[in-house]
């Protein structure tokens, strides 16, 4: 019985190192059929992934303890948002696949958000929104994170020189 276990044990341990050393897809058919397969999952890479911000919420209650709850409350929705998107923030883009596509991934693009940054922003304003009891207000929330990702992109290209502008009628041939 014990040498059954621990077989099973190894085989489970080998199985989610063979997985988890996929090498990335070589051609944009097999990146698809990934992302396609990805956005299908209950878990990915033995975690859980959220289908909507209901899920969302029950799981971050989940992994975050009580005392860290009480602190993140009580926080103010900017500090938290500045303070926790390179620890929680990174995490949920990671794990939750963010970049290579989750099912949660995909309601947030349904959403208009399709920066993971802006995803995981969006998720640490909306759980600390649902903790303190206040209205979540989308819709003004992914408004806020569009034209703050349009500002910044204008910043960046401020003051950048045009080597050559071509016309909208010519960009497609």
């Amino acid at each position: 019985m014990v040498y059954r276990i621990f077989l099973l044990n190894v085989l489970m341990f080998l199985a989610i190192s063979v997985f988890a050393q996929q090498k990335p897809p070589n051609s944009p058919e097999e990146f698809e059929k990934r992302y396609e397969w990805r956005i299908k999952q209950d878990f990915l890479d033995g975690t859980y992934i959220p289908k909507d911000l209901t899920e969302v919420f029950i799981e971050l209650n989940r992994l975050i303890d009580k005392p860290s709850q009480v602190k993140f409350k009580a926080a103010s929705e900017e500090e938290v948002a500045r303070k926790l998107y390179f620890s929680l923030g990174r995490w949920m883009i990671v794990n939750w696949g963010f970049y290579e596509g989750s099912r949660l991934s995909v309601f947030l693009k349904k959403l208009d958000i399709h920066h993971p940054e802006d995803m995981a922003r969006f998720l640490i304003v909306t759980y600390h929104r649902n903790l303190n009891k206040n209205k979540l207000d989308v819709k003004a929330l992914v408004n806020a994170i569009q034209e703050a990702r349009a500002k910044e992109l204008e910043q960046r290209l401020e003051g950048r020189e045009v080597i050559k502008k071509i016309p909208k009628e010519q960009e497609q041939n």
